[in-house]
């Protein structure tokens, strides 16, 4: 086995170059979207700062988003970079309620890097997408100098239709909504880190990077009480709440015993010092909801099988707003801040 070393690369003292924690989704990624990015693009649908642009189009709306995949290593178990672009372009535009449409892929290819490797990941990406019902409609290829990559990266935009009379936003939560997850968290994160170092476990830990869009449409054929989806890939399950909690300005409070976590996931967490909160998932989905509803969405997210462990694991406060905390199960409470750096980088 490989020594594992792990660090949380943010700087100490200066902001005059870029870290691999401004890629985190933590408060270094906000910092740079603030800084750098916002003022330069500042526009009413930028700042809204949602996973995806949602836009009326004639009579109806659509969504769209892009992303980049540099996940190391490229291969993993339970996915690999091709379906897990497919997957996360998706899951973004379902987050937003979308039914994704179509796709565009643009790879960035290292020279010299092995054809059958790269044929095994245009392959994985085409099932993926078929296998949600998108097309890939338009892309493109560059290949950059042997040692200026790191073999293949590869973007994706997506659009997609969003369901009329929906409006999801992380600025909708309201205090007394109910705070639904839909399964257990940290698996992408841990089976990522276990291939990348070499790790074995009793029962080996696989990716739960999976399509979300026809768990969302049963969620919403179920109710329009829903005010906010988000999946927590990057920082985990505290980013996406801590953002979440921004931008309502409300609190957020977690009950640490309702939080599915795989034995597997805590025991790699224990060993190496991590926070299963903070760990990235690819197939699991958060939603605040009207308290009203949340029993029944429940059962209704329990019906997929991408939904069949989903539960209740907090509550929407007025007080502490801009905050999330959670009761232990020691029955303290604690802050789940968000990460300033990265615990593990190049996860997605």
């Amino acid at each position: 086995m490989s020594t594992l070393t792990l660090s949380c690369p943010v700087p100490v003292t200066t902001r005059d170059h870029v870290s691999l924690g401004h890629g985190s989704g933590g408060k270094l990624s906000a910092e740079l979207m603030r800084d750098v990015f916002l003022p330069a693009f500042r526009n009413s649908t930028l700042e809204r700062m949602e996973d995806q642009a949602v836009f009326a189009v004639n009579n109806g709306r659509m969504a769209f988003t892009t992303d980049s995949f540099v996940v190391k290593p490229l291969f993993f178990p339970g996915g690999d970079i091709g379906s897990l672009a497919v997957h996360g372009t998706v899951n973004d535009l379902a987050m937003g309620g979308a039914k994704p449409l179509f796709l565009s892929t643009a790879f960035i290819i290292e020279e010299g890097f092995s054809m059958e490797k790269l044929r095994r990941i245009v392959d994985s990406l085409g099932r993926a997408a078929k296998d949600c019902g998108v097309q890939i409609v338009t892309g493109d290829t560059k290949v950059v100098d042997k040692g200026s990559g790191d073999g293949v990266f590869i973007n994706t935009t997506g659009l997609g239709v969003v369901t009329e009379g929906v409006y999801l936003s992380a600025g909708e939560a309201r205090p007394g909504d109910a705070v639904l997850v839909s399964g257990s968290i940290g698996e992408h994160g841990i089976a990522i880190l276990a291939e990348r170092e070499g790790l074995e476990f009793d029962s080996p830990v696989e990716s739960d990077s999976a399509p979300l869009h026809k768990l969302v449409a049963d969620m919403l054929e179920t109710t329009h009480a829903i005010r906010c989806l988000r999946d927590p890939t990057r920082g985990g399950v505290s980013s996406s709440l801590n953002e979440i909690a921004a931008q309502s300005q409300v609190g957020i409070m977690l009950d640490e015993p309702s939080i599915l976590i795989r034995e597997e996931v805590r025991g790699a967490c224990e060993m190496l010092g991590l926070d299963p909160l903070y760990v990235a998932n690819e197939g699991k989905l958060l939603a605040i909801v009207d308290a009203k509803v949340a029993d029944e969405l429940v059962a209704v997210m329990r019906r997929n099988p991408l939904g069949r462990d989903a539960r209740r694991i907090g509550t929407v406060s007025g007080m502490d707003a801009g905050w999330v905390t959670m009761r232990t199960v020691l029955g303290t409470t604690r802050i789940v801040d968000m990460l300033a750096g990265d615990q593990l980088p190049r996860i997605c």
